[in-house]
């Protein structure tokens, strides 16, 4: 057995979550729905813009690796921040949730900060994310352990960790270290306008190395261009398994020939934020557990209609619990 389930790989920062009406987006100029990267000018205007908001450690690889480890997953996590008062928050809360943080700090000298999202969430429980990448950004090879990498029985890979000027080195070098020690490599696609930037590097990486693909609806159907049905059957043709989010139609996964729609649970969406990051979450713990793809699907489901019904990225529940309650384990 090795000593790692999952070890995720992304973006490390701390989330400032508030409420905003569909006219303050527009005043503020911010597109619904997506998320923009933005400098720290513009994270400081958003902030001071901003009502009360609530601030805990995000990033969307690093809430899947929550989730992993609430479930009682062994896990970790690799990701950039500095040495400064959020970064410390980072390390603390994310150790806390029961995950192994080792990544070196960026030193207190270093001229860019840690990074933080603005998350905007409208009436809806659609959220707009503004995201300051700060020292994230630079993630390099030299911060991945090959080591503890070998130690996994998955990685996971933060699709948003492709805006980065070493981030495509540091992903190969630990996919190498994984597949060398006989582990399988999961990707999240993370945003469509991340796609549309790094198309061509994700499809070379998803043909040679990914086994299995996570997307929603608007992702996957920018990765291949097509109509969802279609995208679906495109990805399945190059991964050994596709797990695709449809929000309230619920989630579809396809494996060896086969496809399996699993309804959504019916939830009031009071915070989008974090629904597929915990769909990953609790379906690779499921995985990792042996349970069969189906069952993995149903606890994504049941994972993310926990984290929409509440403000913030993180369960607040017994995972477990509620998998039982609605027969998934």
């Amino acid at each position: 057995m090795k000593k790692f389930q999952v070890v995720g790989i992304g973006n490390a920062m701390v989330d400032v979550i508030a409420h905003a009406s569909e006219d303050s987006l527009a005043a503020l100029g911010i597109q619904k729905g997506i998320m923009q990267l933005i400098d720290m000018a513009r994270a400081v205007q958003l902030y001071a813009h901003v009502g009360p908001a609530e601030e805990v450690s995000g990033g969307s690889a690093a809430n899947t690796i929550a989730g992993v480890a609430k479930l009682g997953g062994r896990t970790a996590y690799v990701g950039k921040v500095k040495d400064d008062q959020l970064g410390q928050i980072f390390a603390h809360d994310l150790r806390a949730q029961g995950a192994v943080y080792e990544t070196p700090f960026a030193p207190k000298t270093a001229e860019q900060e840690t990074g933080r999202c603005i998350i905007l969430v409208t009436p809806d429980g659609e959220r707009s994310m503004n995201t300051y990448l700060g020292v994230t950004e630079f993630l390099s090879p030299s911060d991945i352990d090959v080591d503890q990498i070998a130690q996994a029985d998955w990685i996971y890979l933060e699709g948003y960790r492709f805006d980065g000027p070493e981030s495509h080195e540091a992903f190969a070098k630990a996919i190498a270290a994984c597949k060398a020690a006989g582990g399988r490599v999961s990707l999240t696609l993370s945003d469509p306008f991340c796609v549309e930037r790094h198309r061509d590097a994700f499809r070379k990486m998803i043909r040679e190395d990914v086994d299995l693909l996570f997307a929603n609806r608007a992702e996957i159907m920018s990765m291949y261009q097509c109509d969802f049905a279609e995208a679906m059957r495109a990805a399945a043709a190059e991964v050994a398994i596709v797990a695709a989010t449809e929000s309230e139609q619920g989630a579809h996964v396809l494996w060896d020939g086969h496809h399996a729609h699993v309804p959504a649970i019916p939830t009031q969406i009071v915070d989008a934020t974090g629904a597929g990051d915990l769909f990953a979450g609790a379906f690779l713990w499921g995985l990792t557990e042996g349970y069969d793809l189906e069952a993995c699907t149903r606890m994504g489901n049941i994972a993310a209609s926990e984290i929409i019904s509440h403000i913030g990225a993180r369960p607040e529940a017994d995972l477990r619990a509620l998998f039982r309650r609605h027969g998934a384990l």
